[in-house]
């Protein structure tokens, strides 16, 4: 029974032979017959160079070098399209996610489960953090009427057939472990505890994190969509009522004080209103646009024992 384990490689290449070290010493206590693929996602600090080094020395390491920075779930789906194991584990690549308890997961699994995730045990992040996951999880369940946990992460592992249907799914925009809560399977969670990141910090600082959340949103629901016209009908009501009233000042009392106020103030709002509806929708077009010209996921600019009898077609 083969397991597959991939890792997305970026801005920790000192975390890399202790990684694949811990890596092999796990999943040798389940089965001799595994892989590891590392996905250089075109990081800076030199990951490549490392990868080349415990590649040379065991054969079941592979890497994969992409030609620019796609982004995680990008390299992730690379390695994933590459992999060939009945069992697939995904994990980052930071030591955050212990690779020992890739035998708990397992364990787990083979209680009749098609995936199994980590649920992160006393995560190493500051309470800001912790608070932005929570905030954004809570307005996705809102947008998509789903219930998700937020300490739930990427480490898990899935069947081959959890992982042939993600890969089907080839939208730009995607998240690994949302598309999975999605695809259904008979899915649980176990608590694992975290440890603090081997190096660095995370490269999601604020604003990239509100970007993602805003794409996540965006792409999984049409829900703002359907609230911008709500909103255009509330507006546009209030307005009825505001003139209704001014028609019964003005045939009550004779005279309705004059002014400005009340005009530019309305052409502002309605203004308004109407650049955020088209902004939203300029979003999903764009989306429509990205999708459309069907362009590759990712780019493979070199691979690392990586045979001809599992390598896959680039362009998916």
């Amino acid at each position: 029974m083969k397991i597959s384990v991939v890792i997305p490689t970026y801005g920790c290449p000192s975390a890399v032979q202790p990684l694949c070290q811990r890596l092999t010493t796990t999943l040798t206590s389940i089965t001799e017959d595994f892989e590891i693929i590392l996905v250089n996602d075109a990081c800076p600090k030199g990951s490549w160079n490392e990868i080349q080094k415990v590649c040379q020395k065991d054969t079941r390491i592979k890497g994969i070098e992409l030609s620019r920075n796609f982004g995680q779930i990008r390299a992730i789906t690379a390695g994933l399209d590459y992999c060939s194991g009945d069992w697939v584990v995904v994990m980052d690549c930071d030591l955050q996610d212990r690779p020992e308890g890739i035998a708990d997961l397992f364990a787990k699994a083979q209680e009749g489960y098609d995936v199994v995730f980590a649920r992160r045990k006393d995560r190493k992040d500051t309470p800001f953090v912790k608070f932005l996951s929570r905030t954004f999880y809570k307005v996705y369940d809102y947008f998509t009427d789903g219930q998700y946990d937020n300490t739930i992460c990427n480490f898990s592992i899935s069947k081959r057939e959890v992982i042939s249907s993600y890969c089907s799914m080839r939208e730009q925009n995607r998240a690994y472990t949302l598309f999975l809560k999605w695809l259904g399977y008979r899915q649980t969670a176990i608590d694992i505890e975290a440890d603090c990141r081997f190096e660095g910090k995370s490269s999601y600082n604020f604003r990239r994190k509100l970007s993602m959340a805003a794409q996540f949103v965006t792409a999984q629901s049409n829900k703002p969509l359907r609230m911008s016209v709500s909103f255009g009908f509330i507006i546009a009501a209030l307005a009825i009522i505001y003139m209704l009233y001014r028609i019964i000042v003005f045939f009550a009392i004779g005279s309705v004080p004059e002014g400005w106020t009340s005009v530019i103030t309305s052409l502002y709002l309605l203004g308004g209103i109407i650049l955020v509806s088209n902004g939203i929708l300029g979003i999903y077009i764009g989306y429509i646009f990205n999708e459309v010209k069907e362009r590759p996921l990712y780019v493979v600019r070199s691979t690392l024992n990586c045979y001809p009898t599992d390598e896959k077609e680039t362009k998916k």
